[in-house]
């Protein structure tokens, strides 16, 4: 049984491809790599809200799982908009890394906790609310691209650090430029972020999903990302909305979600958490967004739209 499996060309995205690939190749099943550029590759000299960031980092994938040119595209989980098309679906999660954002730099004294100004270089529209709104004495300035073209910038002197997704930059074995790890109750991370996700068409031969999906899933983190894309689905948000979720096993039988929203400014930051088996995971998403929206989130959500 041959997978195509459909990937972005960079360092990264190619390191979770063949991760994958690895996995299947531990249950006999051969594979190869399809490189593909998308839109989010091709455009760095904007951010993402300013280029469409629903699917800005997928579309391309997804047309080729349409056409039958790939059987599976490989995506960081974080990466996938909330809402699928009727006739795609993400048939794996991987095991979950820390979710954590950590800061890294070539100066091992920085420290958001340090009082020190200096600028950070970021993407993220969640992770400059945040600063904003733990820490407003630091600058940032846009930060696009791969993770060594953002390390060059670095050195350049664009910026005296990088926030970053810890799952990254461990993946690419920058471990010892990370000065600093984030808490999660504080810096709760985007939601899927830490897991790499499968997708397909619905028209995928069914041995195949089957033999993919047997190999590759992990049902704990499929029970806390289901629960975390519910929540984003519910506010129908993307990756330039600052919205936030993390769902983690409280104990052996029950999962937690915390998750919610930020105002651009960093002003306002509303946050619920709540805990229910894992069968209820649609439901805990569902319900998280709900007193979200009840607590205000609706007209923060239409104010942060008409910016972006």
């Amino acid at each position: 049984m041959q997978i195509r499996i459909g990937t972005r060309s960079s360092r990264l995205a190619v390191w979770q491809a063949e991760h994958i690939q690895t996995l299947l190749q531990a249950g006999g099943l051969t594979s190869e790599l399809v490189l593909i550029e998308t839109k989010g590759d091709q455009v760095l000299d904007r951010s993402l809200s300013k280029i469409g960031s629903k699917g800005v980092f997928t579309q391309e994938l997804e047309d080729q799982l349409r056409a039958g040119s790939i059987d599976i595209a490989v995506h960081s989980a974080k990466d996938l908009p909330s809402t699928l098309p009727a006739e795609l679906a993400i048939i794996a999660f991987t095991e979950r890394e820390p979710a954590n954002d950590v800061l890294i730099s070539r100066d091992p004294t920085l420290s958001l906790a340090g009082g020190k100004a200096f600028v950070i270089g970021t993407s993220s529209t969640r992770r400059v609310a945040m600063l904003k709104h733990y820490c407003p004495h630091l600058s940032t300035v846009d930060m696009r691209g791969n993770l060594q073209t953002r390390l060059r910038k670095l050195d350049e002197g664009h910026c005296d650090a990088l926030l970053l997704a810890y799952a990254g930059v461990h993946r690419m074995g920058y471990d010892d430029l990370i000065v600093q790890r984030l808490p999660l109750d504080e810096f709760t991370p985007a939601v899927g972020q830490g897991s790499i996700a499968i997708e397909a068409a619905e028209s995928l031969v069914v041995d195949k999903l089957a033999a993919i999906r047997k190999l590759t899933n992990h049902e704990p983190t499929e029970a806390c990302l289901l629960a975390e894309r519910a929540f984003l689905a519910r506010l129908e948000g993307g990756c330039s909305i600052p919205s936030f979720a993390l769902a983690q096993w409280n104990n052996a039988e029950t999962i937690r979600l915390s998750g919610g929203l930020v105002s651009l400014d960093g002003s306002q930051l509303l946050r619920e958490t709540f805990v229910g088996g894992p069968h209820e995971a649609l439901a805990l998403g569902h319900a998280l967004a709900e007193s979200i929206l009840a607590r205000g989130g609706d007209e923060l959500l239409e104010q942060i739209r008409q910016y972006l």
